[in-house]
């Protein structure tokens, strides 16, 4: 259990950051655990007739790796009440190579009679946002 608490926290501060790493390996274990062998996660040449550049990292393991800065800090992923957001731009991932996601989770509001506090999650790709308006709904 986390030490974090209600009292503790401001409207703007930064909990927690934490670069999250996805190679073409991370892609096939996910797609092995999800189900999802969309041919846009694992073949290029796929990925290039749809439009893309290449292989893309699956949406929901983009959202599901950036909440867990949340769940580190606060200790406890049960106290995670709500977590939603949107994808703003796909991940591309080299062959070889790795791609990098820098993710900061800043307090958005704070809610005293129901003693939630409102994460922001701001996840960068080379310096651009993969996902809009990720925030988290955690309880204390």
């Amino acid at each position: 259990m986390s030490d974090v608490s209600f009292e503790s926290l401001e409207v703007g501060q930064v909990v927690a950051t934490k670069t999250l790493s996805f190679d073409r390996s991370t892609l096939v274990r996910y797609a092995g655990a999800s189900g999802d062998f969309n041919p846009i996660h694992w073949n290029d040449t796929f990925a290039q007739s749809v439009g893309l550049d290449g292989v893309i990292a699956h949406g929901m393991l983009t959202m599901g790796s950036a909440v867990t800065v949340v769940e580190e800090w606060i200790g406890d992923q049960a106290r995670i009440r709500d977590y939603q957001t949107r994808f703003s731009r796909p991940i591309a991932v080299p062959n070889p190579g790795v791609s990098e996601v820098e993710v900061t989770a800043t307090v958005g509001a704070l809610d005293a009679e129901a003693r939630t506090a409102r994460i922001d999650l701001n996840a960068l790709f080379e310096g651009t946002r993969v996902l809009a308006k990720a925030q988290a709904v955690v309880s204390f």
